[in-house]
């Protein structure tokens, strides 16, 4: 699943940085990349949505789902103003509930 790719990616990033906060210091390699995939992430639950996959996004918290939409766009329309501390919880809190739930998913389709 693609977004279980983009969540490694970012894992890869922060393990290759030492720290979370060393990833998003990195202004040149690091925290782009980190934004780019969550924005790739938000990105395909966006088409899940319109392609009315409702039986794999009743899988996941609504409120997470907007919420990760949300940071997308403002990714997106305000890169130099983004919070660094929301993007921190994502990676740490958000993500790997994410991943775990995106697992569930593709154990209930085998």
């Amino acid at each position: 699943m693609f977004i279980i790719e983009k969540i490694e990616y970012i894992e890869e990033i922060v393990k290759n940085n030492g720290t979370i906060s060393a990833a998003l210091e990195d202004l040149v390699t690091s925290r782009p990349a980190i934004l780019m995939h969550l924005t790739a992430i938000a990105e395909q639950f966006n088409k899940l949505k319109q392609s009315h996959a409702d039986e794999i996004l009743n899988e996941f918290d609504k409120d997470d789902l907007k919420g990760l939409y949300d940071v997308r766009t403002y990714i997106a329309h305000d890169y130099e103003g983004v919070n660094l501390s929301i993007i921190e919880w994502i990676i740490r809190f958000g993500l790997p509930k994410f991943k775990t739930q995106c697992l569930k998913v593709i154990d209930k389709s085998n």
